[in-house]
């Protein structure tokens, strides 16, 4: 598996980081597999700079429905019409139909121009998206939302533990630590550096506290707001005093991730 980090950034973009988007592909096994996940403003540029580009990606998994995770939903609808494709894929927490739904009232000339197929899903069920084995969790924020874990489908026919935690816009918890409990990989939004007054997203330092006792190979700090700039050395760093032991990375435009 492999993942490109396609928007860094938050609500604030900044030049080098836009909203929310992650892209995971796995070429192998005779079959090629490609999910979005997250579709802020700013990725359908960052998605047509890869090979696979918004013609490969006929599934979208959103974490929850804030506008800097859903900004470019209907552009991306539009692109694929444009080019001609014929489907798309929206899977989500519960109210994705009427998020999608009320966009296509905004934009009724939209709708019926590709088929558009949606479904809902639930925190703690396995399913399948892009042809990944995906389980979700709920998060603390100020909205509804999923954390989500990503494995390639087992041979077996069981969900494996994945390699592969995304946190989506979340408080640090135990509960989402235990969550990704032997990922390689995680993602985890860490939006704003230590001795900011905020709630509903954590600083470096709750993040590490939170990860102190789980084992994640890799920690990649993302959802990161224009107050992170110049102080991203400094985070990593706080994330390690407060306890993680395992690897930290800040998240970037356009880094690639191979994932075991």
């Amino acid at each position: 598996m492999e993942l490109t980090v396609l928007g860094s950034g938050s609500a604030m973009p900044v030049p080098e980081r836009v909203q929310a988007g992650y892209l995971l592909e796995d070429h192998g096994d005779d079959t090629d597999r490609s999910l979005l996940v997250d579709c802020g403003s700013g990725v359908l540029h960052r998605l047509a700079d890869t090979d696979t580009g918004y013609e490969g990606v006929s599934t979208v998994l959103l974490t929850h429905h804030h506008l800097d995770h859903v900004a470019a939903l209907l552009p991306l609808v539009k692109a694929r019409w444009l080019a001609g494709e014929e489907h798309l894929e929206v899977v989500g927490p519960t109210g994705t139909k009427a998020l999608v739904d009320g966009l296509f009232d905004v934009h009724d000339y939209l709708d019926g121009r590709i088929d558009v197929a949606i479904r809902e899903v639930p925190a703690g069920r396995a399913f399948t998206a892009g042809g990944f084995d995906v389980v979700g969790r709920d998060t603390r924020h100020s909205m509804p939302g999923l954390a989500y874990r990503f494995s390639p489908p087992s041979r077996e026919g069981e969900p494996a533990e994945g390699p592969l935690t995304l946190s989506g816009d979340s408080e640090a918890f135990a509960g989402l630590a235990r969550f990704a409990d032997g990922s390689d990989v995680l993602v985890h939004d860490c939006s704003f550096p230590d001795g900011t007054d905020v709630s509903n997203h954590p600083t470096p330092t709750s993040l590490g506290e939170s990860l102190s006792d789980v084992d994640v190979g890799t920690l990649l700090l993302s959802h990161l707001y224009p107050h992170t700039g110049g102080r991203e050395a400094e985070m990593a760093a706080s994330v390690r005093e407060a306890g993680f032991d395992g690897d930290v990375r800040v998240a970037a435009d356009g880094l690639r991730v191979r994932i075991p």
